[in-house]
């Protein structure tokens, strides 16, 4: 699927996987040396994630169920962790840089589409 602004009218990523299950969840980007520039994980549930044992920065855009950004985070390091997001039902990690390129802002609405 894909993962469309649509306040802004722009594309944030045009390959989207979804990480529901436990196991999908507790995995999410590990064991991976990059994401591509279209690539990006929807994790949910999920309020807060980490990136230990990460090899590589990525962003993270916090949504309410509803697909309200509530949080972003840029360029996240390795071994860091986020806050907790009360708000937050999923988390969509990008590439670093995505969140700048797609001038997505607090309070724009994400739509994944097939």
């Amino acid at each position: 699927m894909r993962a469309v602004n649509q306040t802004r009218g722009t594309q944030v990523a045009g390959d989207v996987r979804n990480a529901r299950s436990l196991w999908a969840r507790t995995k999410g980007l590990l064991g991976r040396k990059s994401l591509g520039n279209e690539e990006a994980l929807l994790i949910e549930p999920c309020s807060s994630i980490h990136t230990f044992g990460m090899a590589f920065p990525i962003d993270a855009l916090f949504l309410s169920r509803d697909g309200r950004v509530v949080h972003l985070v840029k360029e996240m390091k390795a071994s860091r962790i986020s806050r907790h997001v009360f708000s937050a039902r999923m988390v969509l990690e990008a590439p670093a840089g995505t969140i700048e390129g797609t001038a997505t802002c607090l309070g724009d609405t994400l739509s994944f589409l097939p």
